[in-house]
């Protein structure tokens, strides 16, 4: 799962809804043999240059409304503040979005631009149109949710983004703290119109929620225990700094003020708008029971998956591609010698200690040190599937003590663009009893290399890209992508032990059965213990991520549709591409394809999959 937080406001104002937690941006690479612009004639080219120009400037109006989106991309704008957390700024971010797309129309025609200009110029109306098409919906995405809510990403951005080279990023790190009580209270009043409007989130979300939130309110300077992450990060940034011990000790004072007063009471209004919310919750039924919740399920689903399939159509691919893959789990069952049926298979390797790390810190220890090994083996091999790799590193990390409670079992947080933080994939250690050791290397492929990272890194350093396009969202490519990256692990000859292979097996039908499992719950009004058994019925993910997994479809709904369909469009469209090229095909130049364009709907990357098969025949 890859991570969506402060840049939402600058692409979408509803790319929101695929957020659901961290920043993402898309997949980029050279343009397509159809798509550059190379060949536009010098007239077509200065268009380009002055297009390119109107991008560049509308994202930096919507990036600069949002100070966490400007520390992400690696900018000291605004270092020393957070955004605006009201409604009002949601609606002058639609606005914004708005009059940006009539100055394109007005300023622009589309037919003296270069085809890869004129894909720029069609991708901008489709983001607006995405965020127009859920803008009345904004209150029904949860406001508490299993990702905690609005503050959640605060610590993990000022800790893994606000990078303190001065005494002047220090002093931003401690106004961006007193900033809290501010941005606490909107989040509360948030929370609280949503209370009396009766967009109440699941009641399963509270305790955890409340947990994590009120943790941001433990350790030292709060009580006698170690160090809040957050003081003892600001410590350790500022002891770094060249400068003498007393302007230390006088920054790191007044973060201890900041700390112990506008944090605490920033985040104190929001653990109280949660405990008046949590008093209400009495379902963890679909958004079904929302105020025009059939709607809103549908506008999510069309959103998510870039398609116009209805949530029957997706509900019956759920379930023919879970059956498909039971059979070749039956496969592998013969092949490894299992004596019993396909069931007992399963739950064998669900509860037999062979296949799980130990719950200590060496078995801890040894999950991050088999996850960096297999990012590594894969690298090794990538120039066989890649012509282009990215540049930006990766690192394995856990996620912190403080957010396992809400944090996924795994995800991917992309890079800065100038380099200076690497992209990281996360893991969620706090229970390695519920970690499948066969499912490792799936999921490395998958938040990992080649997948997350390859679209993200890649993104961020082609410069040809518009940079809304460089941070686009669309969630059936991204997420599809990440899915089909576990599959070219088998392909390049990994997965060598058929288990590993049942484990990557036991990823994909976990992604169909959320096709039938999120449909199920948001359209055909399954029950949360419905939803739970037939996760038990048909994959091997554990009890504890099962409990998870079925939370998360339930606080966000839609979004668990868009890894199988895109992985399926994908896979069709390199079917396409083999057929009709032959001995021409060659997978390195079809991924280039895919890549090349960052993140797009599946019609719009049909469309350049298709382009590339025409040139490709004409060479």
């Amino acid at each position: 799962m890859s991570k969506i937080t402060a840049l939402k406001g600058a692409v979408s104002a509803l790319a929101v809804m695929a957020v659901m937690a961290g920043s993402i941006a898309p997949a980029a690479a050279q343009q397509a043999p159809a798509a550059t612009a190379a060949t536009a004639p010098p007239a077509a080219q200065s268009e380009d240059a002055r297009l390119a120009a109107f991008f560049q400037q509308a994202f930096m109006e919507g990036i600069s409304q949002t100070p966490e989106g400007l520390t992400q991309m690696g900018s000291k704008e605004r270092y020393g503040e957070l955004g605006d957390y009201t409604d009002t700024a949601a609606v002058k971010a639609q606005e914004l979005a708005h009059r940006q797309l009539d100055q394109l129309h007005r300023q622009f025609d589309p037919a003296r631009l270069s085809p890869s200009s004129r894909l720029s110029y069609r991708l901008f109306e489709i983001n607006v149109a995405q965020g127009d098409a859920l803008f009345a919906y904004r209150f029904h995405n949860y406001a508490v949710s299993n990702n905690g809510t609005a503050i959640s990403g605060i610590p993990v951005l000022l800790i893994n983004a606000h990078a303190v080279a001065s005494v002047a990023d220090a002093e931003a790190y401690i106004s961006r703290l007193r900033a809290m009580d501010r941005v606490g209270g909107e989040v509360a009043a948030d929370i609280d119109y949503r209370t009396a409007h009766n967009f109440i989130s699941p009641d399963f979300v509270f305790e955890p929620v409340l947990k994590d939130t009120r943790a941001q309110l433990t350790g030292a300077p709060f009580d006698s225990g170690p160090d809040h992450p957050l003081f003892a990060d600001f410590k350790t940034k500022v002891n770094a700094l060249s400068i003498d011990q007393a302007a230390k000790d006088r920054l790191i004072a007044d973060a201890r003020e900041a700390l112990l007063g506008s944090y605490r009471s920033g985040v104190s209004k929001v653990i109280s708008a949660v405990e008046r919310m949590g008093r209400k919750a009495s379902s963890s039924d679909g958004v079904w029971r929302l105020p025009d919740g059939q709607a809103y399920y549908a506008a999510t689903v069309k959103f998510f998956t870039t398609t116009n399939l209805t949530p029957d159509q997706i509900h019956q691919i759920g379930l023919s591609e879970v059956a498909r893959i039971r059979g070749e789990m039956e496969t592998i069952k013969t092949r490894v010698g299992f004596q019993g049926t396909l069931a007992e298979f399963i739950a064998d390797l669900k509860t037999n200690p062979k296949y799980r790390y130990p719950n200590t810190p060496e078995g801890k220890a040894q999950y991050l040190a088999d996850s960096k090994r297999i990012i590594a083996d894969y690298m090794a091999i990538a120039s066989t599937q890649f012509s282009r790799l990215p540049k930006a590193p990766i690192e394995v990390r856990a996620v912190e003590s403080w957010r396992e409670n809400t944090a996924s079992g795994a995800f991917y947080d992309q890079p800065t663009p100038d380099g200076s933080r690497p992209g990281i994939f996360y893991v969620n250690l706090s229970d390695m009893s519920q970690v499948a050791r066969i499912n490792l290397e799936a999921l490395a492929y998958h938040e990992g290399t080649p997948g997350h990272h390859f679209q993200i890194a890649r993104a961020l350093e082609q410069e040809d890209l518009p940079l809304f396009r460089q941070f686009g969202y669309q969630g059936a490519y991204i997420e599809g992508w990440g899915l089909y990256a576990e599959r070219l692990g088998k392909e390049a000859g990994l997965y060598r032990d058929p288990y590993q292979d049942m484990g990557r097996l036991s990823m994909e039908i976990y992604r169909a059965a959320r096709l039938v499992v999120d449909t199920g719950l948001h359209s055909k009004r399954w029950t949360r213990d419905q939803a739970m058994q037939y996760f038990r019925d048909n994959t091997l993910v554990s009890e504890l991520d099962i409990q998870r997994e079925i939370n998360r479809y339930i606080a966000n709904p839609g979004q668990a549709t868009c890894y199988k369909i895109g992985q399926l469009k994908i896979l069709e469209l390199r079917e396409k591409a083999r057929a009709a090229l032959g001995a021409r095909f060659d997978i390195r130049d079809f991924h280039e394809v895919v890549l090349a364009n960052g993140a797009l709907p599946l019609d719009v990357l049909e469309e350049q999959v298709d382009a590339y098969i025409t040139a490709r025949k004409a060479a």
